[in-house]
């Protein structure tokens, strides 16, 4: 279990057995990432997109990934449903960066919160011409 069992959004609680080590968007996040001087890896879903839960099935769940993001990120879950406010800010950005948006919104932030690069769905490895 990570720290996502405390929630009350049921999109967070669907990621709470993820090997990753979640946090909800909170000052905890934002000062753990500070002190450790890590990027944010910021990922954006709602409970029910299929692509959510694709990228849930081949990512989130698996332990070397978990493990991966772990050791280089703070990785903050955000139901954009309890979030519209967060989910538009980096929406926002993704969307001019990229020409496109859609959900899971994924987004890498500096410990300072500003983004810099994002994107939708990432799988696993390379694949459907998407970086893994």
């Amino acid at each position: 279990m990570n720290r996502l069992v405390k929630e009350k959004s049921p999109y967070l609680l669907q990621h709470a057995r993820n090997p990753v080590d979640w946090f909800a968007w909170n000052d905890e996040a934002f000062a753990t990432a500070r002190r450790e001087n890590k990027p944010i890896f910021l990922s954006v879903g709602y409970s029910t997109c299929h692509w959510c839960h694709v990228m849930e099935r081949e990512s989130f769940e698996d332990e070397t990934i978990g493990k991966f993001l772990g050791e280089h990120f703070i990785s903050i879950k955000v139901d954009r449903e309890e979030r519209p406010d967060v989910d538009k800010i980096y929406m926002t950005f993704v969307q001019a960066t990229t020409g496109a948006g859609g959900w899971p919104m994924s987004a890498f932030l500096t410990p300072d919160l500003k983004p810099f690069f994002g994107g939708t769905y990432f799988p696993p490895d390379n694949r459907y011409g998407r970086p893994g």
